[in-house]
């Protein structure tokens, strides 16, 4: 019998774990593993230009929302567009409420608009 999307266990996050998000840069995602490895949130992103990254589309899965794992894969998706000096142009709505909830000078300047 299968558990309804609120039962199933947080694996690492239940345990207080702290979240930790990947970045695959050859598939240009940062991903979150949850419940071990079979489930995982994702952000995608693409290079739409030589400096410039569209931040199309966050994911979490509905069993794992509102424990602000999207809030962790934003974060890391614009530390990345900081660090290598790249322009963000916001596509994901969760990017764009992330950045107006945290309107950080080295996000803002960052932006495409």
């Amino acid at each position: 019998m299968a558990h309804p999307p609120a039962a199933v266990p947080l694996g690492a996050l239940e345990q207080g774990c702290p979240i930790r998000v990947e970045h695959d840069r050859q598939r240009r995602q940062f991903t979150v593993r949850l419940n071990g490895c079979h489930d995982r949130a994702v952000l995608l992103y693409e290079y739409v230009g030589k400096r410039i990254v569209d931040l199309q589309h966050t994911e979490v899965p509905d069993a794992y929302r509102g424990r602000s794992i999207a809030k962790h894969l934003a974060k890391a998706a614009l530390d990345f567009v900081v660090e290598e000096d790249l322009k963000a142009h916001l596509t994901c709505w969760y990017i764009q409420k992330y950045v107006k909830e945290n309107p950080l000078p080295q996000y803002l300047e960052r932006l495409q608009p």
